[in-house]
């Protein structure tokens, strides 16, 4: 998921890099620093340092791909998506320091694999919460299980999608080979991350910011 700068073009990096600061950087604008709890900030770090390590466990097939739990929806549902935006970039950018990715395509990188996953998992949040009821299972099976699972499915797509347009892979090579993988790595993303979150809420829901005792266990 970490993609190799040679195989795109100037200018889509050039783009990905400007468009991934200006989220970043709106992100920022929008955390409200001095308001945070300390179990808050506790939540956010902990998850953030989950999620690098999540990404040390990769398998690395060729250059440009690799596979690895994502931990975005974990991320987005116990810090909010803004944290959890700032939250992948400092882990992409441990990552990238340790040599495991490439600077020259960070802003792509982790638009498709911290930005996307991040946008949807707040998408479907507010989806449920405006259209269906406020539920403990509802929060737990579609907003962590689900979202998680879609968000590395989707991660997969435009992986192959991108690979397949400028790299150096075919599509039938990237539909054959690596993208039944992305599908099946959404299982373990949706285990792990609907297991925790439903530890999380019972036994430290104070870490988790999306997670409301009194709105979802009030009946």
């Amino acid at each position: 998921m970490n993609f190799v700068s040679s195989q795109f073009p100037l200018w889509l990096l050039a783009l990905s890099w400007m468009a991934a600061v200006l989220l970043l950087l709106r992100a920022a604008l929008r955390v409200p620093w001095f308001a945070l709890s300390q179990s808050a900030i506790t939540g956010w770090l902990g998850a953030t340092v989950a999620a690098l390590l999540f990404w040390q466990m990769k398998a690395n097939i060729q250059p440009g791909l690799s596979f690895h739990l994502i931990g975005a929806t974990a991320l987005t549902l116990i810090a909010g998506r803004d944290r959890a935006l700032l939250g992948l970039a400092a882990a992409l950018a441990i990552d990238t320091g340790f040599g495991h990715a490439d600077w020259g395509a960070f802003g792509l990188s982790w638009l498709i694999t911290a930005a996307l996953p991040c946008l949807l998992t707040q998408a479907l949040l507010r989806l449920a919460q405006t259209r269906l009821p406020l539920n403990y299972f509802v929060y737990i099976f579609l907003n962590a299980f689900a979202a998680a699972a879609l968000s590395m499915w989707l991660v997969g797509l435009l992986t192959c999608g991108l690979l397949a347009t400028f790299g150096p892979y075919t599509f039938d090579f990237l539909l054959t080979e690596q993208l039944p993988y992305y599908f099946l790595m959404g299982w373990p993303e949706a285990f792990t991350t609907g297991t925790n979150l439903a530890l999380l809420v019972i036994y430290r829901p104070q870490w988790v910011v999306t997670f409301d005792d009194a709105k979802y266990l009030a009946d």
